[in-house]
């Protein structure tokens, strides 16, 4: 494989601010080196695999950091594998609460007869093999912060309770009638439309109000095609250390086809890909094996997003990028200038990312 084909995984980590990658040409770059310096310059924070430097990501993360120092309610919004768990640790992390538990609940892996004890625990003898008293996840969490993942799945009937524990701050253990008190914040999250659960009456409107207090929308991996290289160069350092193996550089196609897939499993396929792909690796250069061909269907809400993104990206192209004046693409689309910069910025446009992003060293 001739070198001028191969990105050296150190280089894609070199950023300039505004979204631009940069691919310096010359040898290759020490990755553990370029990570530390990418850290040091803010390209990328202590997000754990939420890895970035994506306008939309950056907004994420400015809305994390204003609201983990406070108390208030938090609520997650995004597709499957765009990372709500470990934002919600990030918040956590940046409260006041960081030395106090950090607990998980995931509402939709857990029967639903059984979900109300393991929230709020229950004494012996309340139902059917209680042969114990056993605390609930509100009292673990008691002066900490309590992640209800998949909060769209609660069953309609203990949503109610759910709504007084944030409330009140106070529940019942079932089979008890002595009420308990904690402290409890809550980050719950989500990948469904609660809005449209609420207007099916699917879920409670009042506790949707009560969750919605501070409402972040994670980003699809699509619309943060900026974030891929680094992303890769990230998953690959760690499952090389894992697996004590050397590998600092990615062919050029590769890397294109990586950026072109439009990742239906977002970070976590990114994430399971590159797993495969380090420990099919032998020698420093990332084999990366074939990816789906056949995209699985996109919801309702995705297609919106995406035909909404390819309209204003047609429409930039055929005005050559000239967004202001009277033939640019903000009058063709009918939308102010800042308007037109500001979707752009929500839906990850840019120049570079429509057009060739690599450069061949």
């Amino acid at each position: 494989m001739e070198r001028a084909t191969l990105i050296h995984l150190g280089s894609v980590l070199s950023f300039r601010k505004g979204g631009h990658t940069l691919l310096p040409c010359g040898s290759c770059i020490d990755l553990d080196q370029q990570l530390e310096t990418s850290r040091r310059e803010g390209c990328y924070d202590a997000f754990e695999d939420t890895v970035g430097v994506s306008p939309a990501l950056r907004e994420v993360f400015d809305q994390v950091l204003t609201v983990g120092p406070t108390a208030c309610t938090v609520l997650i919004q995004g597709e499957t594998g765009t990372g709500k768990e470990p934002i919600a640790r990030t918040i956590h992390k940046e409260s006041e609460r960081r030395t106090r538990p950090f607990v998980k609940v995931n509402c939709a892996a857990i029967p639903a007869d059984l979900l109300e004890s393991e929230l709020f625990g229950h004494e012996r003898g309340a139902f059917t093999g209680a042969v114990i008293q056993r605390i609930g996840r509100f009292e673990a969490a008691d002066g900490g912060t309590l992640f209800l993942d998949e909060i769209g799945d609660m069953p309609l009937g203990l949503q109610a309770k759910l709504l007084r524990v944030l409330q009140e701050q106070e529940f019942e253990r079932l089979g008890s009638s002595r009420t308990h008190r904690v402290d409890v914040r809550v980050v719950a999250a989500t990948n469904r439309d609660l809005v449209a659960m609420v207007a099916e009456k699917e879920f409670r409107m009042d506790l949707y109000y009560r969750l919605n207090v501070f409402p972040i929308s994670l980003p699809p991996l699509r619309l943060r095609l900026d974030d891929i290289p680094l992303l890769v160069a990230h998953f690959v350092q760690k499952f090389a250390q894992q697996m004590s193996k050397q590998i600092s550089k990615i062919p050029m196609r590769a890397m294109e086809t990586l950026v072109r897939y439009p990742w239906p499993g977002n970070i976590r396929e990114l994430r399971n890909l590159i797993e495969r792909a380090v420990i099919l690796t032998r020698g420093d250069v990332l084999q990366v094996p074939s990816l789906p061909t056949v995209t699985p269907i996109q919801t309702e809400s995705v297609t919106l997003a995406s035909a909404d993104r390819h309209h204003i990206l047609k429409v930039l192209e055929e005005s050559n990028w000239v967004m202001g004046g009277s033939s640019g693409a903000a009058a063709r689309l009918g939308i102010k200038r800042t308007t037109l910069i500001a979707k752009m910025k929500k839906l990850g446009i840019s120049r570079v990312v429509a057009r060739s992003r690599f450069a061949v060293c």
